[in-house]
């Protein structure tokens, strides 16, 4: 009898986390698992990690990536909305906002304006056309991404020349006391709080996940030039607090000189 064919992890580039999945099928059906079965305490916990500060924050940061009013917008990832309720104030139509998400849970528990669609899909294969959109968002899922060449060639696409895209993650900070700070905050106090206030007993278990995809992910000088081999120009980053990074890139009109 044949030997059954398993599929490796992909983890291009970002380093396997094993010890929670072993293959990507694995990948896949452990994060849709944890963001749908703990997607009722998700607004809740991330308010309790941002100290309230998290709305400003991601409006100030999709003003900075070039966010203005009348844009076509894909928040990919959109989980349960919080980029995309900035995006539609900011836009000043909900209409003009489309969210994706491979979790439906998380879709279902968003308290988003009804006239922004919800489309369930993934960053590495997004069901829209080419040259589509005026702005791509997307906010803490990019160490989540299993082959970041083929999502930022997929944001590439579904772009419209001289669109631009701003995506948010949180990285380490460069001393070791500021990693050992955010660590024992992110795996240790957090998912204590979340058995207070959690309704899912899930919920701690994916706070450390969070913190263990963030030691896993790729530094910022490798994002960034995953994106420049994309086709996405004038790549940047800008850090806030010593942790959120926001990576910025533009899809160049034809025939313009590359320049990153």
């Amino acid at each position: 009898m044949a030997t059954p064919e398993i599929t490796p992890t992909v983890h291009a580039p970002h380093a396997p986390l094993t010890e929670y999945y072993k293959t990507e099928q694995d990948r896949q059906a452990y994060l849709r698992k944890i963001f749908d079965s703990t997607a009722a305490d998700y607004d809740r916990i991330e308010a309790i990690l941002a100290w309230g500060s998290g709305s400003r924050y991601r409006r100030d940061a999709l003003i900075r990536g070039g966010l203005k009013p009348g844009m076509k917008v894909l928040d990919v990832g959109v989980g349960t909305g919080l980029v995309s309720a900035q995006a539609c104030l900011l836009t000043g139509d909900p209409a003009l906002v489309t969210g994706v998400d491979p979790s439906p849970g998380m879709m279902a528990a968003s308290k988003l304006p009804k006239a922004m669609a919800l489309v369930e899909g993934r960053a590495e294969s997004l069901p829209f056309p080419d040259n589509h959109f005026d702005f791509l968002s997307m906010g803490y899922a990019l160490r989540h991404i299993s082959d970041l060449g083929v999502a930022f060639a997929e944001f590439e696409r579904v772009l419209k020349p001289g669109g631009r895209l701003c995506v948010l993650e949180i990285t380490q900070a460069k001393s070791s006391w500021g990693r050992w700070l955010l660590k024992t905050y992110m795996r240790g106090v957090i998912p204590l709080l979340t058995r207070l206030v959690s309704r899912q007993k899930e919920t701690a278990s994916i706070w450390r996940y969070y913190w263990d995809s963030i030691e896993a992910c790729v530094p910022p000088e490798q994002v960034l030039a995953t994106l420049r081999a994309a086709g996405l120009t004038q790549t940047r980053q800008h850090l806030e607090a010593g942790v959120f990074s926001e990576y910025q890139a533009i899809k160049p009109l034809p025939g313009s000189a590359a320049s990153a």
